[in-house]
């Protein structure tokens, strides 16, 4: 009878023992469940910031003129060398003269002849159509000097920099140009533009621009064309900046940067720590609070300004965002603030 006893003393021992240890544990899962994240947040506000657009581009001749005969003739002197300054109207190349001489004198003669039928014309010794005629000749043949004047020496047009030579003296000229002349004060760039920012843009408008060259100096060009179109593929349309370049610094093919201002826009601003960025995409979002619990936002972001986030959308005025404690979170969780 004793031995039965105490079985049924220990069972009912283990029996209690074993409800302890199940309550024990339902009550340390419930209070796992019920423990809140840490967060800080803090409230964004609005303010004016500068639209601004930045472009890469390279850096062209304003004029780029090709130094060519109009007929194939010996060169016989060069005068200028690739990197030579030069100015409008120098004189860069001789060509073989041997045909200028010989249609400068046939030009002299018929000069003579004209006159002394002219003469005649005058008194009724020669007819209107001999005058006529000995007149057409040499206008033709005046004409023809003219040309061949311009195509023996070649000058410059313009005031550059000789930027190529493709021959030697004594060679015969062939396809290529003899040289190649570019203008260098002013340069220009061209920059492709989002349609949105057409009626924004004004012939004129300052343009910030740095060249990989001059690490961070700034130079400063102006709008110079904006062209009329846009371009259906891409809504962008074209925009020629110009730069003084009075100093000659900066050169044809150059790579640069182009910074322009359209405008100032309201936007909230947000502290950079409250961003995060989805990975595998080019997405972001931030967490809002409100009566305790957490909102996934996605926004759109815009200039980083600092340490803080220009906002485009998905953030209003006022809210509540945080800006630590993020790794814990999930949509509609609740949370715990603190200082």
């Amino acid at each position: 009878m004793k031995k039965h006893l105490t079985l049924i003393t220990l069972a009912a021992v283990t029996l209690f023992s074993a409800c302890g240890s199940s309550e024990t544990e339902n009550n340390a899962a419930a209070t796992v469940q019920e423990e809140k994240p840490n967060v800080k947040i803090t409230t964004v506000a609005s303010q004016e910031i500068a639209q601004l657009g930045e472009y890469t581009t390279t850096v062209e001749a304003d004029v780029k003129n090709n130094i060519i005969p109009n007929s194939p003739l010996r060169i016989d002197k060069i005068y200028v060398e690739v990197g030579d300054n030069v100015v409008k109207g120098q004189k860069l190349v001789q060509l073989d003269a041997s045909n200028l001489e010989q249609l400068t004198l046939q030009v002299e003669n018929q000069r003579t002849e004209f006159n002394r039928v002219a003469e005649l014309y005058k008194v009724g010794g020669a007819s209107k159509s001999e005058f006529d005629a000995v007149k057409t000749a040499l206008d033709v043949n005046e004409k023809a000097l003219k040309n061949r004047t311009e195509n023996t020496v070649l000058v410059s047009p313009i005031n550059g920099v000789v930027s190529a030579r493709n021959y030697d003296d004594g060679d015969m000229y062939g396809s290529k140009p003899i040289l190649v002349v570019e203008q260098i004060s002013p340069v220009k760039m061209k920059i492709n533009i989002s349609e949105k920012y057409y009626s924004k843009v004004k012939k004129g408008a300052s343009v910030k621009l740095t060249f990989e060259t001059y690490g961070n100096e700034e130079f400063e060009g102006k709008v110079n064309i904006v062209y009329p179109t846009i371009d259906a593929a891409t809504h962008t349309f074209p925009v020629e900046i110009t730069l003084a370049n009075n100093d000659r610094r900066v050169r044809p093919g150059m790579y640069g940067h182009a910074t322009i201002n359209f405008g100032s826009e309201n936007r909230v601003v947000v502290p950079d720590a409250a961003v995060i960025k989805q990975a595998g995409s080019g997405d972001y979002y931030i967490y809002t609070y409100e009566n305790g619990k957490v909102s996934h936002k996605n926004i759109q972001i815009g200039r980083r300004l600092g340490d803080k986030y220009e906002i485009i959308s998905g953030v209003e005025p006022g809210a509540e965002v945080v800006i630590a404690g993020q790794n814990a979170l999930a949509n509609g969780r609740e949370v715990e603030v603190i200082k």
